[in-house]
């Protein structure tokens, strides 16, 4: 009598014989694959071996968000294995799909399964395939590689020096009560935030620009000489490296990267040099660049890769990474990155998401990354500068935990001049632009409280915030960022 497990993996295999087994075009093989789908589930259940016993992740999740339209890269799977799958049983899955193994996502070391990017012969049909997949003692999840847009639209004003109004406080001159109150810290002296160190997770930075080049981190570790000096996998990391591109050229989309850069210089725009802007960290906070959002956008392989890059940093170097700001958001469920998430948890990394820019209720409709409910994100909306929150911004009762400045931020950017790339400066709307207060604000803290874990950080941020009339009921807080005492 066949065990279990034997008659299971002879039925997916079976399954698996057909190369066009998803190819949605040929309707009576659809209709085929329906029967034998059946006829797995029944006797699977009848085994005691139903789906879920092979599932994890969040197939359910992830097939409603193939259904809703969420943008993804065509024919892409990634696809984690089960620990203590073989390199024959990773390879028999792929052969199974005749798919093609485009990236290992992440190794698998010590008998950890692997996660590797595949696509699918054209025509496939991703839900199928991932219901399939589900029900494979091999696989731990199969996902779509989801994709990604910055959460951020561009403002036509012009603004002057004196204009940022997401640094004042109720109590500064100029003065906005409803900004982040960062100025206030700075008038108790607290400008230097020496010893922190902030992931910046979006499009590259301009590091040449004229307010953002002093707090732009160099790796001490790894020299730019063509060897992996420090073994990470990427080959002179100096100030980052650029997942979209698989370069170490953090600023590779030139002038096209001025999200990423806009969002630095809230963080750690150069302050008191009587230029441009400042940051709420006018010193010593170094950044680090994540860039894994290109012309297009990004994926989440990269996005993937981008957070374990700061893991490995601050495990494997002992380095200060306080937070990672992510403006960002898009696609479905994705239990790779939710795990990716955890293990800077692990590491005592905040994740600072932004909310997004839909206006809709995130209670209600999860919006990702920053629905997931890791203990390390802080989810952003935002404020416009009379107080309300701002039209487009996404909110939740409690899925969202604080409010902060998102309307009209004035920061840095690369501008094209003369054929070459430039320091500039530009207004720009959305929860994008709020995160950054708020990864700025987490910077500020940690620096002042030396030996502060994340989830004391998260505390102070938002058992800080000012209760807000138009944050009430829609954020966890109840409230607007306040970094004054920080």
């Amino acid at each position: 009598m066949l065990s279990k497990d034997i008659l299971s993996r002879e039925i997916l295999s079976r399954q698996f014989s057909n190369n066009t087994l998803f190819n949605s075009g040929d309707s009576k093989l659809m209709d085929r694959i329906a029967g034998r789908a059946a006829l797995v589930t029944a006797i699977l259940a009848t085994l005691g071996l139903s789906s879920a016993a092979f599932a994890g992740g969040r197939p359910d999740a992830v097939i409603s968000g193939l259904n809703a339209g969420r943008a993804h890269e065509a024919g892409e799977l990634l696809i984690k294995f089960r620990d203590g799958t073989t390199a024959t049983d990773q390879d028999g899955v792929r052969r199974g799909m005749g798919a093609q193994k485009l990236d290992v996502v992440r190794q698998g070391r010590g008998g950890k399964g692997e996660m590797a990017l595949m696509r699918l012969p054209a025509g496939a049909d991703l839900a199928g395939a991932v219901r399939v997949l589900s029900a494979n003692p091999n696989v731990e999840y199969a996902e779509p590689n989801w994709t990604y847009q910055h959460t951020a639209v561009s403002n036509d004003t012009y603004y002057t020096n004196g204009s940022l109004w997401g640094m004042y406080g109720d109590a500064t001159t100029p003065a906005n009560q409803f900004g982040s109150q960062a100025a206030e810290a700075w008038a108790a002296g607290h400008t230097d935030c020496s010893g922190v160190l902030v992931g910046v997770i979006d499009e590259g930075i301009y590091f040449n620009h004229t307010d953002l080049a002093a707090n732009i981190w160099t790796n001490p570790y790894d020299p730019a000489d063509g060897v992996d000096n420090d073994g990470n996998g990427y080959v002179d990391d100096i100030r980052g490296w650029d997942f979209d591109g698989n370069s170490n050229n953090i600023n590779s989309g030139g002038a096209t990267d001025d999200h990423g850069t806009h969002v630095s210089g809230t963080i750690a725009g150069v302050g008191g040099n009587g230029t441009g802007v400042a940051g709420v960290c006018w010193s010593g906070v170094k950044l680090i660049s994540g860039r894994f959002l290109g012309r297009r956008g990004g994926t989440t392989a990269n996005a993937i890769k981008a957070v374990d890059y700061f893991t490995d940093l601050k495990t494997r170097h002992g380095l200060n990474i306080v937070a990672t700001n992510n403006s960002w958001g898009g696609g479905g469920f994705s239990q790779g990155l939710q795990d990716a998430i955890g293990r800077a948890n692990t590491a005592g990394i905040l994740f600072i998401a932004a909310a997004g820019n839909s206006g809709a209720n995130n209670d209600t409709t999860a919006s990702y990354p920053s629905n997931y409910p890791n203990a390390n994100i802080v989810a952003v909306a935002a404020l416009a500068s009379n107080g309300s929150l701002a039209s487009y911004s996404q909110y939740g009762a409690t899925t969202v935990d604080i409010c902060a400045p998102g309307s009209a931020v004035f920061s840095t950017v690369p501008v094209s001049s003369k054929g070459a790339i430039a320091s500039g400066y530009a207004s720009y709307s959305g929860t994008s632009m709020a995160t950054p207060h708020v990864a700025g604000a987490a910077a500020l803290y940690a620096s002042s409280h030396p030996g502060a874990n994340a989830a004391t950080i998260k505390s102070a941020i938002l058992g800080s915030a000012v209760p807000t009339a138009s944050c009430n009921g829609k954020v966890v807080s109840n409230g607007r960022l306040n970094a004054s005492g920080f």
